[in-house]
C-alpha cells in the first residue's frame, strides 16, 4: 500500500459541507431507487454478478456504516489516514460482497434505504468531527470517513445510472470531494511532478517521476471531466478506452498514466 503519510499532503475538506454532501447524495439515490420496478431492481450491473438490488444494498451498507460505527465505543487511537483509504479497500472485497448479498436478500430496497437514512439522521448531527470510528480498515476520524462515503456514493450513483438508465442528480460537493480524493490518491501512487492531471473544475494534481514543471504550460498534461475521472480511478473505464472515446486528453511523452490506474479497486 503506498504510504499516505510523510511527504504527501492531505487536502482539507470542510466537515459541514461533507456531512451535507453525504446526506444529499444519499437522498438522490433513495429518491431514484424508490421509483424502480422489480424488473429494474433485477437488472445486471457492471459490478460482477451484482444486480441493482445488490448495488442498492451495498450503498446502504456503505452509508449505514456511519451510524453503526458511531454506536460503537470510540477506538483509542487513529490507525488509518484519509489517503490510506483508497489503497486499503481491495483486500476487504470478499467480506463486503458477503455482507452486501446478505443485506440484499433480507431487505426490501426502499425500506432499507429509509431505515438507513433515519439511522444516519439520528446519530450524525451530534457526533464530533474529530471523533474516531472503527471501520473495516481501522480507526479513522469521522470527518475523514465521511469523505470516503462521498466517494462510495458518487461512484455507485454512476453505477446505478449505468445499470438502469435512470437519471440521478449528483450533489456538487459530493462529486467534488470524490474527484479530489481520488486525484490525490493518484499523486500518492505515482509521486512526482512531471505530469499535471486536471479534472476541472475540482482538482489539479502533479504526479509521475521525472522533470518537475515550474512555470508556463506543462509539457505533460492529462485532462478529463469528473465522472470520467471517477470511472478511470475505479476501473470502470480503461485508460485506452477513454482515450479512444476522446473522454480524456493526454499530451506529452509522459502523459500516459494508464499504468497507475485504477487507484481504487
Amino acid at each position: 500500500m503506498p504510504p499516505a503519510r510523510g511527504k504527501s499532503r492531505t487536502r482539507s475538506y470542510d466537515p459541514a459541507k461533507t456531512r451535507a454532501a453525504v446526506t444529499a447524495q444519499f437522498g438522490q439515490v433513495r429518491a431514484a431507487v424508490g421509483e424502480l420496478t422489480p424488473a429494474e431492481l433485477a437488472l445486471p450491473t457492471r459490478l460482477g454478478d451484482w444486480t441493482v438490488r445488490e448495488l442498492v444494498a451495498h450503498v446502504c451498507l456503505a452509508v449505514g456504516s456511519v451510524a453503526r460505527n458511531l454506536r460503537q465505543p470510540a477506538p483509542p487511537r487513529l490507525e488509518i489516514a484519509l489517503l490510506d483509504w483508497p489503497f486499503a479497500t481491495a483486500p476487504l472485497a470478499s467480506g463486503i460482497d458477503d455482507d452486501t448479498r446478505a443485506l440484499a436478500a433480507a431487505n426490501d430496497p426502499a425500506e432499507l434505504l429509509k431505515r438507513t437514512a433515519e439511522e444516519l439522521a439520528e446519530v450524525l448531527p451530534s457526533a464530533s468531527d474529530d471523533r474516531l470510528v472503527i471501520t473495516r480498515m481501522g480507526a479513522m476520524r469521522l470527518s475523514d470517513y465521511l469523505v470516503t462515503r462521498c466517494v462510495e456514493l458518487t461512484v455507485h450513483t454512476d453505477d446505478l445510472v449505468a445499470a438502469t438508465g435512470v437519471e440521478i442528480a449528483y450533489d456538487r460537493q459530493a462529486l467534488a470531494t470524490a474527484t479530489r480524493l481520488l486525484a490525490d490518491a493518484l499523486a500518492v501512487k505515482a509521486p512526482g511532478g512531471s505530469v499535471e492531471v486536471r479534472v476541472p473544475p475540482f482538482a489539479v494534481v502533479q504526479c509521475v517521476e521525472g522533470p518537475r514543471h515550474t512555470r508556463g504550460t506543462p509539457p505533460n498534461v492529462v485532462e478529463t471531466d469528473p465522472l470520467t475521472w471517477l470511472r478511470l480511478a475505479t476501473g470502470r473505464t480503461a485508460w485506452g478506452e477513454a482515450l479512444e472515446a476522446a473522454a480524456v486528453s493526454a499530451s506529452g511523452e509522459r502523459a500516459d498514466i494508464g499504468t497507475y490506474l485504477p487507484v481504487l479497486s
